[in-house]
């Protein structure tokens, strides 16, 4: 197993270029619908017969589920091309963000597919590579990249990840601060952890912080990821220690270009778990070994959580910390996140 080619394979679809994917069942020949011009995909598929392969979730938007997309809700449903379907088509298609502004047109019609778990493959290299879960799917021909099932299930396998550094870092909630950066052989994303305090022995009061651009940076109104940063930055400050763990899972896992899809599906309507659905991806894609790892690496094997979402006590606990106890973190709501918040408690599970 080649650990590279996971990487090449996502560089490769962020470009527009086609990839292979392989898994015991055969294997496709893919491009990303979001990523293809006129050019690319004239040379990827000179016929002008490529079918599109987009999620069940989205097939059941524009209609198409079928039997098999009804008994696996993660198998990816194939649309046979028919002449009216070109690119600008196709990117309809598959963005759910345009359904407004471009009424799709049809019938489509469903076909077979032939490697049902390189297919699933896609939409999971889909969301590593921050790109919607919609592909054109070519016969033979030259690809930039190839990948198995198994090689993009190992990209992200959080056993990989190791202390790349640590130095001394002063804060505003505590001056006596130590931040440690981790990432993997591959994965071109760091994650961190601020240790704050003095170890005593006892439990650290911990909280896994999902990156927030929009939130943490900008001071985004739509969520409550900024206040609930630095409230919990102040609630370790005032343990006796405690760990910020800075996941690099933008947008629920998928990427910080998808959480701003979802936002403009928010503007139509759609709440935050249907706005990812709608997209084509779980309700929370992220993968909370990834936390445990580094926690692991830090020597830390018991926890006081800070959190309100019940998922993360579950995810630590499957993967080996213990969680002697569940912390709430309360934040005030606003005009722009009270939905929001309500979404989270009563389709997610939040709880105080």
């Amino acid at each position: 197993m080649d650990p590279k080619a996971a990487a090449r394979a996502i560089d490769a679809l962020r470009r527009g270029w086609p990839v292979e994917l392989r898994a015991s069942d055969g294997a496709c020949r893919v491009m990303a619908i979001e990523g293809a011009d006129d050019v690319t995909l004239a040379a990827f598929d000179p016929e002008g017969k490529a079918a599109l392969l987009i999620s069940s979730s989205r097939a059941e938007t524009l209609k198409l589920t079928n039997q098999r997309a009804a008994a696996d809700p993660e198998l990816p449903v194939l649309i046979e091309r028919s002449p009216w379907i070109d690119r600008d088509v196709a990117a309809a298609i598959a963005d759910p963000v345009r359904d407004l502004g471009s009424p799709l047109k049809g019938p489509f019609r469903a076909g077979k597919i032939d490697a049902p778990l390189a297919a699933k493959a896609a939409l999971r290299i889909a969301r590593l590579a921050g790109i919607l879960p919609a592909f054109f799917v070519g016969s033979e021909g030259p690809v930039e990249a190839s990948v198995s099932a198994d090689e993009i299930a190992a990209y992200d396998d959080a056993a990989r990840l190791a202390i790349a550094t640590r130095a001394r870092l002063p804060v505003s909630a505590s001056e006596n601060a130590e931040i440690v950066a981790f990432r993997s052989p591959e994965e071109p994303r760091e994650h961190i952890a601020l240790i704050v305090g003095n170890r005593d022995g006892s439990p650290p009061v911990v909280r896994l912080h999902s990156e927030c651009l929009t939130g943490d940076v900008l001071g985004s109104l739509k969520c409550d990821c900024g206040p609930q940063l630095h409230e919990a930055l102040h609630q370790i400050a005032d343990a006796p220690w405690g760990v910020l763990l800075y996941l690099r899972q933008e947008g629920r896992g998928i990427g910080l270009v998808n959480k701003l899809r979802a936002y403009a599906l928010q503007d139509q309507g759609f709440d935050t778990v249907d706005a990812n659905t709608r997209l084509g991806f779980a309700i929370d894609a992220r993968d909370f070994s990834v936390a445990a790892r580094m926690l692991d690496l830090l020597g830390v094997g018991e926890v006081r959580l800070l959190t309100n979402n019940p998922a993360k006590v579950v995810g630590l606990e499957a993967a080996g910390v213990k969680v002697k106890e569940r912390l709430p973190l309360a934040i005030a709501a606003n005009p722009h996140n009270e939905r929001y918040l309500v979404t989270k408690r009563d389709r997610t599970g939040h709880q105080l």
